[in-house]
């Protein structure tokens, strides 16, 4: 049964292109697992001396619940525009060499990765501060909505922060 959220599970661009795009622009939406290895691939280079990286994963319980699974939906190309800007923004505020980031949407079993970001910088300091900076920034202003899924079948609409 379709609903009116459909679209937003899944994105526009096959996977080629999204990681084209989060390599170009620093970020992407994904409907398929996260290729990490691919992704760091992006960032090596000579300049660097350190490579921070962070994985969200879900995990299976919140709050004292046990969960199935989760549902992220998103507004796609809003999401891209504003994640390139987020990228950019940690460019400016940070001494790093690069930074690219994706967001899963689409259903996602326990385990599976929801969030993936690694920046590279000369030093490790600046990359680990613009890592995490990049992740707040990503869970507060990314137009991305969790559904999470319960053992006994309900669930709940989530902030992208719990």
């Amino acid at each position: 049964m379709k609903t009116v959220h459909d679209n937003a599970l899944i994105t526009s661009l096959p996977k080629d292109e999204a990681y084209e795009l989060a390599r170009v622009d620093g970020f992407a939406l994904s409907d398929c697992p996260i290729d990490d290895r691919l992704l760091k691939s992006y960032l090596l280079n000579d300049t660097a001396g350190a490579l921070v990286t962070f994985e969200g994963w879900v995990r299976n319980h919140n709050n004292k619940r046990a969960v199935s699974r989760l549902t992220y939906y998103g507004y796609e190309q809003l999401a891209i525009n504003h994640g390139a800007k987020l990228i950019r923004e940690a460019k400016a505020k940070f001494d790093i060499t690069h930074a690219v980031a994706i967001h899963r949407i689409g259903e996602l079993g326990i385990g599976d990765m929801a969030v993936w970001i690694g920046v590279c910088a000369s030093h490790r300091t600046p990359a680990f501060h613009a890592c995490e900076w990049l992740l707040n920034a990503i869970k507060a202003d990314i137009p991305v909505w969790k559904q999470e899924f319960y053992d006994d079948d309900s669930s709940l609409w989530l902030s992208n922060n719990g």
